[in-house]
């Protein structure tokens, strides 16, 4: 077997892409079939599927992006027991989503590219949208999931089309929308382990010929389950009460104007996350024996409040040649608190000092504002172009406590400010029936400025305040080649921006910034309709390479956080998404990818863990070498499999699902060390219900983490080997009934 170097293997792979890019050009006598209008399925045939990775409604075949949809049937079975939005990892290819702040402040990762950054101000390269207003707050990304249509995944940049920090992809929400129709809607409700209740319905209301209203709630609660071997108090920890709701008014007057307005809201209380103090088995990444994950040392206060409004306000006007847009959206935190016990107790040994810590948000406001043009042109040019402005202003606290009184022992309280504009442009051009190009570009203005407002019995180390400000003109080339109606090939290049970031200061970092970074992305694919469309088959393949890529150093010795820039990362892989009819009855999904990241910068070294075994090099100082290290929390495989067995009756229904996930081992940390690097992990669900009454109705009983894998999903390591675990196994039943 011939070894390639690293620069080979990069070289190949970016040939492929362009070589397959190279291939979709129409040559010679090439195949060009004309593309039939798509009818209802048969009963044995996968539903088209139409996405809005273009900011157009497209047949997801003819789309040259490496784009995963979520139904809502999918998202009803993996949220029916109050799960939140991180139980969306794995469940596409090359998605992950985790967070050391539980139900809130969820972290996404695309292609193994995402911020392990836990500060109250941290960016992602993950776009979070929902209904068509960027989320940009982390805080603001956690909205839980109710009442809606979709959820697309986009892979890759899309810094073109979409508004803020894209680079690694975007998650798209797109809620259930009114109707003019009829009164309709549903109503579920769900009892599983631990009290856990879930309950949600909507309400569809036409309230004249050009008015509709859709009214939608959410009701998730669980008990306190596990014990406090500190206190000695039984079931006093990890409980949570959540409610949202969201209230959308349509107006549609005529065929050529229409509205759409949404007033939404969330709140939640309950348990900070909870961490264990010596939970990990020293030189290994195993969990202690006789580990209990209902019980927990904590000798702090526990808690978590959150509050979080919006509106938005959709407008378009289908004129003769053009379409116009207006999204409006205003998110706002009106109050955000999580106040835990971060060492995970004092109890076992080899525990340096205890930690009592609260963070959260005073208020944060985000404005946003776009405008686009989208042409309607019957002839092979058609494009879009638009202007986007972002505003907000955020207001956040870090306290610390002595442990034992729960005394405030230090204040630190920060603002930033954050002001962004953009114009965009995209052009889509039919060479022939065949082959279709397209092409973006994408002027960026970001705008930056931090200041420490108050420093309560700290004494900071200067600079306490940052402005920054940066330009970006980000670009995508992309063709598509329809080899037959059924059959099409992709290949694309982009690129991406992230803006720079800051991070507070504390009593022994001053304020850092982190330059902006830039991505360039080679993809090339192949999507199909196999067996007269009983099958549905993507592939990918991808590279990357991130400049000045922004990090985050966490811990050490001391409990502080800085940002970083490496110079860069590489990464490359593979998707592959599968699903079909085996037999009329029988309906199975199976989905992967291969993520290869590696920090590409020798000169970057970090503090390590003060009891921990660390595999990387040290330097003279001390500091692990990081350089080609995988980016943190990034597995290099992931698995999806989905199966539906359907038993029709007289009467209705019964069906079996089940859906299974496994991710490789994954590093928590930018350094390595054997403690610190996440087992592999494999959870599965299984569903058995009855469909009645046309489908009316539905009864089920359900398992989540059925084969009640314990895992170490995240650590903290300045202190002890205390870690945080995935969520426990969990069975319950289910009603739902629409009307």
């Amino acid at each position: 077997m011939i070894k390639m170097s690293k620069m080979q293997k990069r070289l190949c792979a970016k040939s492929a892409a362009m070589l397959a890019l190279s291939a979709a050009l129409p040559i010679g006598s090439a195949y060009a079939d004309e593309v039939a209008a798509d009818t209802t399925p048969a009963a044995s045939q996968l539903e088209t599927v139409t996405v809005t990775a273009q900011r157009r409604k497209e047949n997801i075949r003819d789309v040259p992006v490496s784009v995963s949809m979520l139904t809502a049937q999918k998202l009803d079975v993996i949220v029916s027991g109050g799960q939140d939005i991180r139980m969306l990892a794995g469940k596409v290819p090359s998605l992950n989503v985790e967070s050391s702040n539980g139900r809130t402040f969820p972290r996404f990762y695309i292609r193994g590219y995402g911020n392990t950054d836990f500060n109250i101000f941290a960016s992602q390269p993950v776009s979070l949208i929902y209904d068509d207003v960027v989320q940009e707050n982390p805080i603001l990304k956690g909205y839980p999931i109710f009442d809606v249509a979709n959820v697309e995944v986009l892979r890759g940049p899309q810094g073109t089309l979409f508004g803020r920090n894209t680079p690694a992809g975007v998650v798209k929400f797109e809620s259930a929308k009114p109707s003019l129709d009829k009164v309709e809607g549903y109503y579920s409700g769900s009892v599983a382990t631990h009290n856990t209740i879930n309950a949600e319905g909507a309400v569809n209301v036409p309230l004249s010929k050009e008015w509709a209203m859709r009214v939608s709630t959410l009701r998730q609660h669980r008990d306190d389950y596990v014990d406090n071997t500190f206190t000695g108090q039984k079931d006093s920890l990890d409980g949570y009460n959540e409610h949202a709701e969201r209230v959308q008014v349509l107006y549609a007057p005529n065929t050529t104007f229409n509205a759409l307005f949404n007033v939404h809201q969330r709140n939640t209380t309950g348990s900070a996350r909870l961490f264990f103090a010596n939970a990990i088995k020293p030189g290994t990444n195993d969990l202690v024996d006789g580990f209990n994950p209902n019980a927990s040392f904590t000798n702090a206060l526990n808690f978590q409040e959150l509050r979080t409004n919006g509106a938005s306000a959709r407008l378009s006007w289908d004129l003769d040649g053009v379409k116009l847009y207006s999204i409006t959206g205003f998110e706002r935190v009106g109050n955000y608190l999580s106040h835990g016990d971060i060492d995970g107790g004092v109890g076992g040994t080899n525990t340096p000092f205890d930690v009592e810590t609260a963070g959260g948000i005073t208020s944060v406001k985000q404005y946003s504002q776009e405008f686009r043009a989208e042409s309607k042109n019957a002839g092979p040019l058609n494009w879009q172009a638009g202007v986007y402005y972002f505003n907000e202003d955020a207001n956040g606290f870090s306290d610390t406590f002595n442990a034992s009184s729960h005394v405030l022992a230090s204040h630190l309280a920060s603002r930033q400010k954050n002001t962004a504009w953009a114009t965009f442009g995209s052009v889509n051009y039919a060479v022939n029936d065949a082959f279709m190009l397209r092409a973006g570009l994408r002027y960026t203005k970001d705008k930056k400025d931090f200041d420490t407002v108050a420093a309560d019995r700290v004494v900071q180390v200067n600079p306490t305040s940052a402005d920054v400000s940066k330009s970006k003109v980000n670009w995508d080339l992309s063709g598509t080649y329809k080899y037959t109606k059924d059959l099409s090939f992709y290949g694309r290049v982009a690129t991406g921006f992230r803006a720079p970031s800051i991070a507070p200061a504390s009593s022994s970092v001053p304020v850092t910034v982190a330059d902006a970074e830039t991505i360039t992305s080679y993809e090339a694919g192949v999507k199909a309709d196999l067996f007269d469309r009983r099958a549905r088959v993507a592939f990918s393949i991808y590279d990357y390479e991130v400049k000045n890529q922004q990090l985050t150093v966490v811990g050490g010795n001391s409990n502080v956080t800085r940002l970083i820039n490496a110079a860069k990362t590489n990464g490359r892989g593979a998707e592959l998404e599968l699903e079909g009819f085996v037999t009329p009855s029988l309906k199975m999904s199976l989905g992967g990818s291969y993520n290869f990241t590696e920090i590409d910068d020798p000169s970057l070294s970090v503090a390590t863990c003060r009891s921990c075994t660390v595999t990387d090099p040290k330097n003279a100082a001390g500091f692990a070498v990081i350089n080609g290290n995988a980016l943190p929390q990034a597995p290099k495989w992931t698995v999806t499999a989905t199966g539906r067995y359907s038993i029709p009756t007289e009467t209705g229904e019964f069906y079996v699902y089940t859906d299974w996930s496994y991710r490789s081992k994954i590093n928590f940390f930018l350094y390595e060390s054997t403690e610190f690097t996440g087992k592999s992990m494999v959870e599965g669900g299984l569903r058995a219900g009855y469909i009645f009454q046309d489908g009316k109705y539905e009864v089920a009983a359900f398992g989540r983490n059925i084969t009640n894998t314990k895992r170490v999903t995240g650590a903290i390591d300045f202190n002890n080997l205390t870690g945080f675990i995935n969520e426990p196994r969990q069975f319950g039943v289910q009603f739902k009934g629409n009307f």
